[in-house]
């Protein structure tokens, strides 16, 4: 054995005393102060003990509920996170895709996600899809323009914070814009199907090579000559020619769709607490969203999205900056713990409750999307405050005064309790 790797070890098992010391000294659930770069020990009092055998201290270090799961975790749940880090990047020529399919995340079934990167002037190819598209841009700019079955037409221009939404079937495109220094856009785009595959769109020059040349000239009234130039297989991303102004890019048609494909959802006024805000956007304030609601929250240090449940679907978490902690309780006395940070995905399956929490320094933000219309929650502290106090005394042996004292209005975002 060399010096380097003596070293190497002791350091380990110095660390690992260190670690086991400070994991008991925590207290159940409460990821020990500290920590060397070894990792987390599982240890909770005289439960568990340290890890001997191969071990990832990097992934441990991110997820330290699930190597030292809270005291109040039990049973068994299926997985509910997935790193965009770890999905497949497809890289083509001026931008990138990735996904988080039922594939990746099985509990995902009823939606999926696509992390999109864009250089300005470079284009996600004319297509459609089965699926709907929903969209949060996250970086940058970008132009959309969609056709619907009456001859209507849409373009607009959207940036950060902005929200598009395609029905199924509509055809549409993407085209990267150069906006204050940023070179292009990233956004996030969500469909109401978990088994979605971003490889599985209609395009058109892939339907283009797959058509007999003399159909395209006959369909399009123009000579067959014409055709001969079109791409032998699909282009996907591809650079375009730079955009001029919008106005040039409303095509007029039978007129404008009726139901605008985009929103400005940072426009939107917030429901703001002592703890942070929320902005939900659902087809009452998006009418064209008709199958995707969803709700922007951000987290100060400290607060947490309160212990609540959605009755109308399932939910499906990405975080945009930050850090942050969620338990899902899904009867039968199963509960399970994990942690997200930027760039994750979270899910919640349909009715159990649960919580956020900000563990970072700074603001956690994420989004919570729903394959339905209208967004509801119910509140679990609004619930007992809203039932006989002498029956919810009796289940939870809580003095009647506090009860009493319990606000009868929810509380999406509850702040930091007082030192």
């Amino acid at each position: 054995m060399t010096d380097l790797s003596r070293r190497s070890l002791i350091a380990a098992t110095a660390g690992g005393a260190l670690m086991s010391s400070a994991a008991r000294a925590a207290g159940p659930g409460v990821p020990p102060a500290g920590f060397p770069p070894g990792g987390v020990v599982p240890e909770r009092g005289t439960q568990g003990a340290p890890i001997l055998g191969p071990r990832n201290p990097a992934r441990e270090a991110q997820d330290p509920f699930t190597v030292l799961p809270p005291k109040t975790d039990h049973g068994t749940m299926p997985n509910l996170k997935w790193s965009f880090a770890d999905s497949h990047m497809r890289l083509e020529e001026g931008g990138w895709a990735r996904q988080t399919t039922i594939r990746e995340l099985p509990v995902s079934k009823a939606m999926a996600g696509v992390n999109m990167r864009l250089r300005a002037g470079v284009v996600r190819e004319m297509h459609w899809h089965k699926e709907a598209e929903w969209s949060y841009m996250l970086q940058g700019r970008a132009r959309i323009t969609a056709i619907d079955a009456q001859g209507r037409t849409f373009a607009d221009d959207v940036g950060p914070g902005d929200l598009w939404y395609f029905p199924s079937g509509i055809p549409h495109s993407i085209q990267a814009l150069e906006s204050d220094g940023t070179d292009g856009c990233e956004f996030l785009l969500v469909f109401d199907d978990g088994a979605f595959s971003e490889d599985s769109t209609f395009l058109l020059t892939d339907w283009l090579a797959h058509t007999p040349k003399d159909i395209l000239a006959k369909n399009f009234g123009i000579p067959e000559a014409a055709f001969a130039r079109i791409p032998e297989k699909e282009l996907y991303i591809f650079p375009g020619p730079k955009p001029g102004p919008l106005s040039d890019d409303r095509m007029g048609g039978a007129g404008s769709i009726p139901e605008g494909f985009s929103h400005r959802m940072l426009a939107q006024a917030p429901i703001r607490t002592k703890g942070g805000t929320v902005r939900i956007t659902d087809s009452t304030v998006f009418p064209a969203s008709k199958t995707i609601a969803a709700a922007l929250v951000e987290l100060e240090p400290g607060a947490m999205r309160e212990l609540h449940w959605h009755p109308n679907g399932d939910e499906w978490q990405f975080y945009i900056a930050g850090e942050g902690r969620m338990t899902v309780f899904g009867s039968e006395s199963k509960a399970r713990t994990f942690d997200y940070r930027a760039g994750d995905v979270g899910y919640v399956p349909f009715a159990m409750g649960h919580y956020i929490e900000n563990t970072g320094q700074g603001p956690l933000t994420f989004l919570e999307m729903f394959r339905t219309p209208t967004y509801a929650d119910i509140s679990l502290r609004q619930w007992l405050a809203l039932t006989p106090h002498a029956l919810v005394a009796a289940h939870t042996g809580i003095d009647r005064a506090l009860i009493d004292g319990l606000p009868q209005g929810k509380d999406p975002v509850i702040g930091r309790p007082p030192a």
